[in-house]
């Protein structure tokens, strides 16, 4: 079985857009794409969770049919900047779901977090194509996300520059025909600190990558490799040729995204600079591609490419992920919710760099549910999870 047949087919050109998450970092990016050819994209539906002003002057500026502001105590201030235009507005956890259900063609699902669950799971149940660049949804309703794209026959594009380079190198190719697939990482700002030098690790310090240009939460996440680790189960979901044939590798220039290895053993890899507009590019115009202004890659001037082995000791994250994937059940929501928890009380320093890892192993110790069956159950678990973890941290 190839790649399009596991993710549906996607003969239909691409047309209408529907961007939830439209003032982060990946929403913000599928917009400058889409302001290189304005005539080829028609902008649907936009959304944020509480920046009413610059979800409004977006909606304007592509003439969007609906505006929805997930904090609905913002919905006020989106109201009065719309005021005036034929743009529909709307507010609140259901208001989204709602919004998912518009007929747009192509949805980009940028949440950050498990708040992006249900919206995305809408979209899936049309049929149409979903670029997935919230992670977080898939690690938690991995089983349940791809049950429903193989029920209605959704296209399902990875985002995620690991995940959207195993996208297109396994191109041409079938998953039967894997021998390894190879997620790369760039070790993240603390790749060569100590433990104890760790301790005192600062938030600032923590979202200052020294490669990606990404919000504050998924930096978090990349300094812990938490980010590798829920990769690492996306993976498993995504292209699904068994754990024990999906690697992680440190590689410190961000050049060679992702490898696919086949039994042949020939590997192909995906290169290009450190930028995520060119994933989202490749999902926006699959399967074609489309001109970018990205900058090309230039191998003289990097010079060298270099490898190391993970360090699980260090980042102890890595493990939490692989052991929660091979123990399967509820064990990957409650890393995630666990991990969002910590990775916030962080940022607002009410908890070290460190105690991020412990947190999330603490909680994974002490609460073992019943596997979900169904979405309720999921997000039971997950709110479970959170409040376990914010008791812990008070």
């Amino acid at each position: 079985m190839d790649v399009e047949q596991i993710n549906g087919d996607a003969s239909k050109a691409i047309k209408s857009i529907s961007i939830f998450g439209a003032t982060g970092s990946v929403g913000t990016s599928t917009l400058d794409l889409i302001r290189l050819a304005p005539d080829q994209y028609n902008v649907m539906v936009l959304t944020a969770n509480r920046d009413a002003e610059k979800l409004a002057q977006l909606a304007i500026e592509f003439s969007a049919d609906l505006a929805v502001i997930a904090d609905e105590t913002y919905l006020p201030v989106l109201d009065k900047a719309l005021t005036g235009s034929a743009i529909s507005t709307a507010g609140g956890a259901k208001a989204l779901v709602k919004a998912a259900q518009i007929d747009s063609d192509w949805t980009m699902a940028a949440i950050v977090g498990c708040a992006g669950l249900e919206p995305i799971l809408t979209a899936i149940e049309r049929g149409k194509i979903v670029a997935l660049a919230n992670k977080e949804s898939l690690v938690s309703a991995g089983d349940l996300m791809m049950a429903a794209v193989q029920k209605s026959g959704a296209t399902l594009l990875p985002v995620d520059s690991e995940h959207n380079a195993l996208f297109q190198c396994l191109t041409g190719g079938s998953l039967d025909q894997v021998q390894r697939l190879t997620l790369t990482a760039s070790g993240g700002p603390f790749r060569m600190l100590s433990l104890a030098e760790m301790q005192n690790v600062t938030p600032a310090q923590a979202v200052a990558h020294p490669n990606w240009s990404m919000g504050a939460k998924i930096s978090v996440d990349s300094a812990t490799m938490m980010n590798k680790g829920l990769e690492y189960i996306e993976a498993h979901h995504l292209f699904p040729v068994g754990l024990d044939k999906i690697e992680i590798l440190v590689h410190p220039q961000s050049v060679i995204h992702s490898m696919v290895e086949y039994i042949d053993r020939s590997t192909i890899a995906q290169l290009g600079a450190p930028d995520m507009c060119i994933p989202i590019a490749s999902a926006l115009a699959w399967p074609k591609r489309m001109v970018t202004q990205c900058a090309p890659l230039n191998l003289v001037d990097i010079a060298r490419l270099d490898f190391e082995a993970p360090d699980y000791d260090r980042f102890p994250s890595l493990r939490l992920a692989h052991d929660a994937m091979a123990y399967g059940g509820a064990c990957p929501a409650i890393l995630n919710a666990v991990n969002e928890v910590a990775v916030g009380a962080f940022l607002e320093e009410r908890l070290r760099f460190t105690q991020i890892a412990q947190l999330c192993e603490t909680i994974l110790s002490e609460y073992d549910p019943a596997s979900p069956h169904g979405l309720d159950d999921l997000l039971a678990i997950d709110s479970k999870a959170r409040a376990l973890a914010v008791e812990r941290i008070g």
